[in-house]
């Protein structure tokens, strides 16, 4: 356990320029530092009302996961497509962040979570005097629809991701990755993978309202079983990374780090938020705990965790 102590933005960054992918709108974003126990909030302006809204970033609040993953309290009252930025920030050990956005969509940038790792990474990470908490998994909790599943199991420290997905186009296929999820790993193996479609669903989810901003640019497209980007993949296997960093987007809306492994084959979005509600349904399946201080010279140095007599609130 390297993290002990809760962490923040130094300074206060922009992202402007950007589009949603499904709404096709301009969208402009700024990360701001926020005080220890504050989590992950985005506050959503640019409302038909004029006003604005706090909306935190929890699985308690997801009211879609077609597609994407979209957090509200009501149809017009909602950001979607969060868990890029969200991957990036969880992925690079930042616990409280206060995300504007003036539209109802977190801008795509390229299809991955680089654009938000380079912007945490101007505005820098700084240590605040709070204890970190986490949320330790102590049983197995697992969640299937059909051939698909996705579980939460104990692990003594970290948090392990094991992913594997499995599509028909022979563009995919059947591909599987395992990842120890560090800020390093994430910026190297998870950061640059991209979102992707097939060029067969296009017209179907246009219809459908989705898909308006969907490019090349910020995606990467199949057609039957082959790439059409002209670049081609960033990684031989960027899909199975991009649904794990979707996976560890979604799976940040626990409230805290997980400490545990994660396990999904076929899984997505709706798979993601399932299985975190299964977790939150039993209460004897997991324990929230306070990374303990540091060490003083000369004390003993083998100092862990300890159960925190506070419980994540409930969430309504």
């Amino acid at each position: 356990m390297k993290q002990r102590y809760q962490t923040t933005l130094r300074d206060r960054v922009v992202l402007a320029g950007g589009i949603g992918v499904h709404s096709g709108k301009p969208v402009r974003l700024v990360l701001n530092p926020a005080d220890a126990n504050t989590g992950l909030v985005f506050l959503r302006s640019g409302l038909p009302d004029g006003g604005n809204r706090f909306i935190e970033a929890n699985w308690s609040k997801v009211t879609m996961t077609e597609l994407c993953t979209v957090i509200g309290d009501g149809a017009q009252h909602m950001v979607a497509t969060i868990e890029h930025l969200v991957a990036a920030l969880r992925g690079l050990g930042v616990d409280n962040c206060l995300v504007e956005v003036d539209g109802p969509e977190v801008p795509i940038m390229d299809g991955s979570a680089a654009a938000f790792v380079e912007a945490i990474d101007r505005a820098g990470i700084v240590q605040l005097e709070t204890s970190r908490r986490y949320i330790k998994i102590l049983k197995p909790v697992r969640v299937e629809q059909g051939r698909a599943f996705a579980e939460l199991l104990p692990a003594d420290k970290g948090f392990r991701l094991d992913v594997e997905i499995d599509f028909k186009s022979e563009a995919i296929g059947r591909q599987r990755k395992i990842l120890d999820l560090e800020p390093a790993a994430f910026r190297r193996e998870l950061a640059r993978a991209r979102t992707f479609g097939f060029l067969a669903d296009v017209k179907r989810l246009v219809v459908a309202g989705f898909a308006l901003g969907a490019s090349l640019e910020n995606s990467v497209g199949i057609d039957d079983d082959r790439v059409l980007n002209p670049e081609g993949l960033r990684y031989s296997d960027e899909f199975v990374r991009h649904k794990m960093l979707d996976a560890v987007g979604d799976l940040a809306l626990a409230g805290a780090p997980i400490i545990g492994e994660y396990r999904s084959y076929c899984g997505g979005h709706k798979m993601n938020v399932a299985v975190l509600a299964a977790l939150f349904a039993d209460r004897s399946a997991w324990r929230l705990v306070d990374a303990a201080p540091a060490p003083r010279e000369g004390a003993r140095a083998d100092l862990g965790l300890v159960a925190s007599p506070v419980f994540l609130p409930e969430r309504s």
